[in-house]
């Protein structure tokens, strides 16, 4: 395992969401970059942030006075190999550049889409609960969670009438997709010349969420565990990478929070990177638990206030409307 330069004096920040399934992390975006760290052998420090479940661009990476935001350039991942502070590709002197590309754009386009259908759509409750709402007051977290489900449905294009033509799609094209990645590790320890590269870091996450994650219900899960060699390179890798632990955190500073609807880094970033600079004078603890405070409240005023605006303009579909599988349907023109 290594990385493009060596992270001995280089301490990074990972701002990620709770740990939940005896994973370090229970976000499906989160739990990519953290272990994309951890192949990488980086020096680093996770911080778990559970006020803004709301915010695209968590998780993100801190590094100096410079940060890589989830929701510009690609994510996290490829603004750390974009500026060459963790590239787990470099050292491959072999390295099919081609089938790499190929097979991550299979991991990140259609096993992405099935986790999302999976979780917001085909299962939801407790385990998005968990996740994503359960610091929140149970109303606005309720809300929220609605609004995610008919957000994902227009991302994925899942109406009334396409449902279930939708839902055979986006699972044959996962079905594929393990079996191509199940042909293509064949018995490797990982996917290309038995070194960590990016797709393994993708991968790995994605597997390990499904497989501790979902219910014993989840289709996704099923079809995953058909594929023997999958299933025993996630769970080897989660041993060797001493995953059963929990990861040393703090909760993020109030200086590391916007007054708006998302969370925002410490650190302004340099050039390319994805947020506004925001400097702030160091404060004292006193201060700061003020600071906090009131921001916390902003935050749910703002959250209310577009949750009230958001059913206003979309509306709330009635009791009679809804049943156990799909919590909340919107017509969409």
């Amino acid at each position: 395992m290594g990385d493009s330069r060596s992270s001995s004096d280089r301490h990074l920040f990972l701002v990620a969401r709770k740990p939940r399934f005896g994973l370090p992390t229970a976000c499906p975006s989160c739990l990519p970059v953290y272990l994309y760290l951890k192949l990488a052998n980086a020096d680093f420090s996770v911080e778990f942030d559970s006020s803004f479940p709301d915010s695209d661009h968590i998780p993100y990476v801190e590094y100096g006075e410079s940060v890589a935001l989830n929701n510009e350039k690609g994510g996290v991942i490829e603004l750390l190999k974009e500026e060459a502070i963790l590239d787990l590709n470099a050292k491959h002197t072999s390295l099919a550049i081609p089938d790499l590309v190929s097979t991550k754009a299979m991991v990140s386009s259609w096993l992405y889409e099935a986790i999302l259908y999976e979780l917001w759509i085909a299962i939801g409750g407790d385990v998005t609960h968990n996740i994503y709402f359960s610091d929140l007051p149970w109303p606005i977290g309720k809300i929220l969670h609605w609004k995610k489900i008919y957000n994902v449905k227009k991302l994925l294009g899942v109406t009334k009438v396409n449902c279930e033509e939708r839902e055979l799609e986006i699972y044959k094209k996962a079905n594929e997709a393990y079996e191509a990645l199940s042909l293509k590790l064949g018995d490797q320890v990982f996917f290309f010349d038995n070194r960590p590269t990016d797709v393994d870091a993708l991968f790995l996450g994605h597997a390990l969420f499904v497989l501790h994650a979902l219910p014993e219900t989840s289709e996704l899960r099923s079809n995953l565990l058909k594929h023997d060699n999958l299933v025993k390179y996630a769970e080897h890798l989660k041993a060797e990478l001493q995953l059963d632990s929990t990861p040393s955190s703090t909760q993020p500073s109030s200086s590391s929070k916007d007054a708006s609807t998302s969370s925002a880094p410490r650190r302004k970033p340099s050039s390319g990177w994805g947020a506004k600079p925001n400097p702030k004078p160091k404060k004292e603890k006193t201060e700061e638990e003020k600071k906090f405070r009131r921001r916390a409240k902003y935050f749910l005023a703002t959250q209310l206030v577009a949750v009230l605006v958001f059913l206003s303009l979309m509306g709330v579909p009635g009791d009679s409307e809804m049943d156990d599988e799909d919590a909340v349907d919107y017509d969409e023109e």
